[in-house]
């Protein structure tokens, strides 16, 4: 509609903003001025307790601190009421005591007839009420009453009865002089498909009036009393005043409630929202019939930031409000999500509240899981992720997912918490078995002195008593040098730590400051250098990794020495987790053999070790001058030479206990 020149500015300057906006705010008294018309006030699109929406009324706008919502009288009606702009122009006009001026003929008359459809739904919802008093109706009282409604409340909630008869609302409407027209375009009539007078839309049914952000009585939702209906709940048909996916149950009264400071719940039915504002929640909404759509979110999130979805505890209500999901994501912004109450198995919020009262819903609304949540959820309960292919499988999917959020930061948020999710998942747990390095002591076979007959310690070289490694065995120190260098490799060149996600959340980490800094790497990796080196810094001290460099095993190594070399970096890591992880198996196999000595010696055991001793053989052949280390051939291992030393000293016990005749 065009509005002529300069009747929004007379508009604007005779409404004073302060009285529109005080409707719907409680003015903070401390931080207001009254007389420079200067007010503060929690805010009324977002939950809060501080005073942040500030309305200057001279100026005639608002604007909220907090959540960044601004407007002028027209806005501010039109976002608290949920109406169109010429609506918001007309409530504030009769409200100042100025005409609006004619639109034009076609949008008069549409704008005349929905108020007629209006009437005639005001005058069907006091027939029903007048209904639900009669002898016919005595089956809904008695369900009422038995569903915990009080006359009381069947008075707030208008709750009427439709007999079960054709055309009882249309004869009584009829009587009043109403126009065919419109009982059928306000829907509470249909057509005969055999040239037969219309018929009544709601019959043998309990009715609840649903109505608009306004006030208006714009459809009806009825419950069969016929357990073998159909349809158990049936709604009016979409009409000029009725558009079911634009539409809550409740939402006039929900809205107040949440600009006192409640939550928004969102319920599956009438009886949900009824049994939860007579238990206390009183900004409880309901979609009507459907899955909650675009517009009811829309709807959703101008009443409140974060409305608490209740999930029925059955398979249905689950999967519609997973469903929910898929739709939320792309339209989340900065504070507005969702959160979801899961109730228990098989029971809707009505039952909760007459099972176990106020208190128990309580509990699961403040323990709501936040949307992300309940996405990760969806996407791993119930499974198995016992192999490399079902883990990549998970992490396709929700990327998949995240990728539907528009918003980068959001985003981002989402990747960090799903990453965090997926580590508290997958994260490493401890070896089953005790780890045993090569030449690590165990129980003696017959030595002088009770000492290990294959050999044991070595007393620590002078010039190497004041280092960290002395109060390893010597055997250790190769492997906790393997591990130091893998972890501050990966630290230099965090981006490669998704490359070898795996193979360190395989890493047992016999020491605590490297098992620490791997669940670092692996929880903080992907965030970046300086997220990555705070948490270390935070979690271990800033001196822990510095450290960890200055060994010089660690300082000697070339990806090291040149930190940023992504390539010799990626390299280095692989070649050092691929000889850890032979080592592991080496150990095990000796471990074992060991641990079969306790009884007598045989051919497998002998073997075994035989099969160790000639890797050992192999490795003499390429000897590390300068490490005093051997490389075990294709293995790609090295054995120490005091653990060449120890395990040709076992080999030698079993040939002398089997040359004794003992095996």
């Amino acid at each position: 509609m065009s509005l002529p020149p300069g009747f929004l500015e007379e508009l604007r300057d005779r409404a004073s903003l302060s009285q529109v906006v005080g409707r719907k705010v409680i003015w903070d008294t401390r931080k207001s001025n009254q007389g420079k018309g200067d007010m503060w006030a929690p805010c009324p699109f977002h939950q809060e307790k501080s005073a942040s929406f500030h309305v200057d009324d001279r100026k005639g706008f608002y604007y909220c601190f907090g959540c960044h919502a601004k407007g002028d009288a027209i806005s501010f009606v039109r976002e608290t009421e949920n109406v169109s702009f010429m609506e918001a122009v007309e409530i504030i006009a009769r409200e100042v005591g100025m005409p609006v001026p004619k639109q034009d003929p076609r949008a008069q008359a549409k704008a005349d007839k929905r108020t007629q459809l209006a009437e005639v739904m005001e005058q069907a919802v006091q027939w029903f009420r007048l209904q639900l008093r009669t002898g016919a109706a005595g089956a809904a009282r008695e369900y009422l009453t038995k569903r915990g409604l009080s006359e009381q409340a069947q008075a707030h909630w208008e709750i009427g009865f439709a007999p079960d008869s054709w055309q009882g609302l249309w004869d009584a409407l009829k009587g009043k002089g109403v126009a065919d027209e419109l009982i059928l375009g306000a829907g509470l009539a249909k057509p005969s498909s055999k040239g037969g007078r219309p018929y009544d839309t709601f019959r043998g049914r309990i009715m609840f009036p649903i109505r608009d952000a306004r006030g208006r009585a714009i459809a009806f939702g009825g419950r069969a009393m016929d357990p073998e209906d159909k349809a158990k709940y049936l709604n009016s048909p979409e009409t000029e005043l009725f558009d079911k996916g634009r539409s809550l149950y409740n939402v006039k009264d929900a809205r107040a409630a949440a600009g006192r400071g409640q939550p928004l719940i969102v319920a599956e039915g009438y009886m949900d929202v009824i049994a939860l504002h007579g238990a206390g929640f009183e900004g409880a909404v309901a979609p009507l019939g459907t899955a909650i759509t675009e517009n009811q979110l829309q709807m959703l999130w101008r009443i409140a930031p974060e409305p608490i979805i209740t999930l029925d505890g059955d398979v249905a209500g689950q999967r519609a409000a997973l469903r929910l999901i898929d739709l939320a994501l792309p339209l989340l912004e900065a504070g507005q999500s969702l959160r979801f109450a899961v109730m228990p198995e098989g029971q809707d919020p009505d039952d909760l509240l007459r099972a176990q009262g106020a208190g128990a819903l309580q509990k699961l609304l403040d323990s709501a899981l936040p949307m992300v949540r309940l996405l990760w959820q969806r996407e791993t309960e119930g499974k198995v992720f016992d192999s490399p292919e079902r883990k990549a499988a998970l992490d396709k999917s929700l990327r998949e997912k995240i990728k539907l959020i528009r918003d980068p930061s959001i985003r981002s948020h989402y990747g960090q918490e799903i990453k965090d999710l997926r580590w508290e998942l997958f994260r490493p747990q401890k070896p089953r078995a005790e780890f045993r390095p090569v030449g690590g002591r165990g129980p003696s076979k017959g030595g002088k002195g009770g000492k290990p007959a294959w050999g044991g310690p070595q007393a620590p070289l002078a010039s190497t008593k004041a280092s960290a490694l002395v109060a390893m065995g010597d055997d250790q120190v190769g492997i906790y040098l393997r591990e130091a260098v893998i972890l501050v490799a990966l630290c230099n060149c965090p981006t490669l730590v998704e490359t070898f996600e795996t193979g360190l959340e395989a890493m047992p980490c016999a020491d605590p400051d490297h098992a620490q800094l791997r669940d670092l790497l692996l929880r903080y990796g992907h965030a970046g250098a300086e997220v990555l080196n705070e948490q270390i810094s935070y979690s271990l001290g800033w001196e822990a990794l510095e450290n960890m460099k200055a060994q010089r095993h660690v300082a000697i190594t070339p990806c090291i020495r040149k930190p940023g070399d992504v390539d010799m970096t990626r390299m280095t890591v692989a070649e050092e987790l691929a000889k850890l992880d032979a080592a592991r198996g080496l150990n095990e196999e000796i471990a074992e053999a060991v641990e079969d000595l306790s009884g007598p010696a045989d051919e497998g055991v002998t073997w075994r070790l035989s099969e160790a001793a000639r890797a050992a053989d192999m490795a003499s052949r390429s000897t590390q001058e300068e490490s005093g280390e051997f490389d075990l051939g294709d293995n790609g291992m090295t054995m120490s030479r005091e653990e060449r030393s120890a395990l040709d000293a076992l080999l030698g016990t079993i040939r002398y206990d089997k040359s004794k005749g003992r095996e």
